[in-house]
C-alpha cells in the first residue's frame, strides 16, 4: 500500500516542496479569426499555451528591459593596452 501524499512528502530528506503563487489578472483580447488560428498553431508547435505565448510577446515587445552595458571582464584600472600585450615575453 502506498503512503498518502502528506506522509510521502514528510519522508523525503532534504527536499522542500515550495509553492509560489503569482498574482495574475484575467483580461480579454479581441483577435481576428486568422490571428487566433495562427496563434493556436504556434502554441501547438511549441507545446505551450496560447496565454503563455501572449505573455511572452508582451514582455518582449512592450516591456523590454532597458539596455544594459556589456559586463566588464575585470574591475579596476587597466594594467596595459592591447598593443602591449606580448611585452611579458620580451624579457628572459
Amino acid at each position: 500500500m502506498e503512503p498518502e501524499f502528506e506522509e510521502w512528502r514528510l519522508t523525503l530528506t532534504g527536499v522542500k516542496m515550495l509553492t509560489r503563487v503569482t498574482p495574475i489578472t484575467k483580461t480579454q483580447v479581441y483577435l481576428r479569426q486568422e490571428e487566433l488560428e495562427a496563434l493556436h498553431a504556434a502554441a501547438a508547435r511549441s507545446n505551450r499555451s496560447v496565454a503563455d505565448l501572449i505573455r511572452e510577446a508582451i514582455r518582449r515587445v512592450w516591456l523590454r528591459p532597458e539596455a544594459q552595458p556589456p559586463v566588464a571582464v575585470c574591475d579596476g584600472p587597466v594594467a596595459r593596452t592591447s598593443v602591449d600585450h606580448d611585452h611579458i615575453y620580451d624579457e628572459p
